[in-house]
C-alpha cells in the first residue's frame, strides 16, 4: 500500500506540476517555418479586405478625413467636369461622374431605387463586398435603363422577396461599397448628370414597406486603419484584418482556409497582438509578409508586364475569380474597384508599337482607327491622357482631357473613312486639331476606357491599335 501510495502521490506531484506550467498558444507550438508559410498566405488573402477598408473608412467613417463622403447608409454624388487642378486621386475618371454608398447592412437590408434613364446614356451601380468581389451589378447593361426598385440584403437576412421590388441583391459581407456611374457626354452635360444623381435613392427597407424599423445594429468601434506603406510591414495589418474578418462570415470554401489561419492568431473579432508574441515568432510573421509582396512582385514581372494577365482578369465575383487570391491582391493592389471584365476593360498605352516609352517633349504618336476599327462597345468608348509620374489630367490650351465616342460627329474622318487621331504636345494642323488629344512636354501614358464591352472586345478578335511614334519634320 505505501509503494501504491508513493507511486500515486509521484504522479499527482507531476501532472500539477505540467498544469501549473504556462499553456502554449497553437501559434508559439509552430513551427516558424509554418509561421512564415501561413503569414505569406495570409497577406495574399487579407491585403484586399485590408485596403478595402483603409478607402472606406476614410470615406464613410472619418469624417475629419478630405475624402470623407457621408455617414454609412448615405447616399453622396460628385457631378463635375475633373480638370488638371484635381491632384487628390490618380487618374481621375472624366467618363462617368460617381456616387458613393457605404452600405451598413447588419440590422436590415437597404433599397436601392433608380430612375428611367434615357437609352443613350450608360449607368451602372457596382456592388462590391469587403473582399473586393463585384457580386451585382445594376444599371444599362444589367438591368436596362428602366426605373426600378432593388433590395440589398446581408449575410444575415432571410426574408422573402416585398412587393415592389425587382431583385434581391445578396452581400456576402456585413458592409459592402456600392459605386455609381453616371455617363457624361461633355462639360455641358453636367446638369443632366445631376438630374439623374438626384434621383438615385437609399433607404431602409422598413422605411420603404412604412413598417417599425427594427432595432439598431450594436454600436462598432472601428478599427483605425494602417497606412497604405504600413500595409506592408506593420504587424498591426493583422489586427486590422481580424476585426474585419468579423463582419465577413466565411464561405464553405474558406472553411479550411480560415481555420489554418486561426493557427497563427488570424481570428475574427481577436487581437492578433504581436507584442505578446516571441521574437521568433514575429520574426517569422514579418519574412511571411515579405514572401506575400515578393510572389506579388513576381506575378507582376511574369504575368502582368508581359500581357499574360490584364485587368480583364482580376476583377470580378467570388465564382469568376475561384479562389484566385493572388490575382485578386494584385487586382486590389494595382487598381482596387476595377470593373468586371463584362461591364468595362481598359487598354493602356504606357509604350508606342516599338515598346519605347512615351514622352510628349521629344516625339509626336498618332493613333488609327481603321474602317469598322472602333472600339467594339454597346455602350461608349473613351481614350483619356496622363502626365507621368503623377497620373493626373494635362492642362492644355484645348481644355480637352480625352476624347470619346460622343465626340465623334465632330472628329475628321482620314480619306477611307478611318479616324486618325494625334496625341503630342504641340498644336497639330488646323485641319487635325479636332483629332488632337494634348499631351505634356514630357512622360505620358494614355488609356482607353471600354464601357459594356461587346463580345468582340472580350474574346480578343478586336484588338486596341498600337500607337505609332509619328515621323519627324
Amino acid at each position: 500500500m505505501t509503494r501504491k501510495f508513493l507511486v500515486a502521490a509521484t504522479l499527482l506531484t507531476i501532472v500539477t506540476a505540467l498544469m501549473a506550467q504556462p499553456e502554449k498558444s497553437t501559434a508559439q507550438a509552430l513551427a516558424t517555418s509554418d509561421v512564415r508559410a501561413i503569414t505569406k498566405e495570409s497577406v495574399i488573402y487579407g491585403f484586399p479586405l485590408v485596403d478595402n477598408y483603409r478607402v472606406l473608412y476614410s470615406y464613410f467613417v472619418d469624417a475629419k478625413n478630405n475624402e470623407f463622403k457621408a455617414p454609412w447608409n448615405t447616399l453622396y454624388n460628385v457631378a463635375r467636369v475633373f480638370t488638371p487642378d484635381d491632384k487628390a486621386i490618380q487618374t481621375p475618371n472624366s467618363d462617368t461622374p460617381y456616387s458613393f454608398l457605404g452600405a451598413d447592412l447588419r440590422a436590415e437590408p437597404l433599397v436601392l431605387s433608380v430612375p428611367d434613364v434615357t437609352k443613350d446614356r450608360y449607368y451602372s451601380l457596382q456592388f462590391i463586398d469587403l473582399y473586393t468581389y463585384n457580386f451585382a451589378y445594376v444599371g444599362s447593361r444589367a438591368t436596362g435603363n428602366a426605373a426600378g426598385n432593388f433590395l440589398l440584403a446581408g449575410p444575415g437576412w432571410k426574408g422573402e422577396k416585398p412587393d415592389g421590388i425587382k431583385e434581391i441583391i445578396r452581400s456576402e459581407t456585413d458592409f459592402a461599397f456600392v459605386l455609381y456611374r453616371t455617363q457624361l457626354k461633355g462639360p455641358d452635360d453636367v446638369e443632366n448628370v445631376k438630374k439623374i444623381q438626384a434621383e438615385y435613392r437609399v433607404q431602409p427597407l422598413s422605411k420603404f414597406l412604412a413598417a417599425p424599423a427594427p432595432a439598431a445594429a450594436p454600436r462598432v468601434d472601428f478599427f483605425k486603419p494602417v497606412t497604405a506603406e504600413e500595409e506592408r510591414k506593420s504587424l498591426h495589418f493583422f489586427d486590422e484584418l481580424n476585426f474585419i474578418l468579423q463582419f465577413a462570415p466565411p464561405h464553405p470554401s474558406e472553411v479550411e482556409l480560415r481555420e489554418r489561419l486561426a493557427t497563427i492568431g488570424i481570428v475574427p473579432g481577436k487581437p492578433f497582438d504581436a507584442g505578446q508574441k516571441s521574437a521568433e515568432f514575429r520574426q517569422a510573421v514579418s519574412e511571411g509578409m515579405a514572401d506575400a509582396w515578393k510572389a506579388l512582385a513576381d506575378f507582376k514581372a511574369q504575368e502582368i508586364d508581359t500581357g499574360k494577365r490584364t485587368s480583364a482578369d482580376g476583377f470580378g465575383n467570388r465564382e469568376f475569380l475561384n479562389g484566385d487570391y493572388l490575382g485578386r491582391m494584385a487586382a486590389a493592389a494595382f487598381g482596387i474597384y476595377g470593373n468586371s471584365k463584362e461591364e468595362a476593360i481598359y487598354p493602356a498605352y504606357f509604350v508606342d508599337s516599338e515598346g519605347r516609352p512615351l514622352d510628349g517633349a521629344k516625339h509626336r504618336y498618332t493613333l488609327r482607327f481603321g474602317p469598322g476599327e472602333l472600339p467594339p462597345v454597346k455602350a461608349f468608348w473613351s481614350l483619356t491622357m496622363y502626365e507621368l509620374p503623377a497620373s493626373l489630367l494635362v492642362a492644355n490650351p484645348l481644355k480637352r482631357y480625352l476624347i470619346n465616342s460622343a465626340m465623334l460627329p465632330g472628329l475628321k474622318r482620314d480619306a477611307d473613312g478611318g479616324i486618325t487621331l494625334y496625341l503630342q504636345h504641340d498644336s497639330p494642323d488646323k485641319d487635325a486639331q479636332s483629332n488632337w488629344l494634348p499631351a505634356p512636354a514630357g512622360p505620358f501614358w494614355a488609356t482607353m476606357r471600354l464601357y459594356w464591352p461587346q463580345p468582340a472586345a472580350l474574346d480578343g478578335k478586336w484588338k486596341a491599335p498600337p500607337l505609332e511614334r509619328a515621323a519627324q519634320n
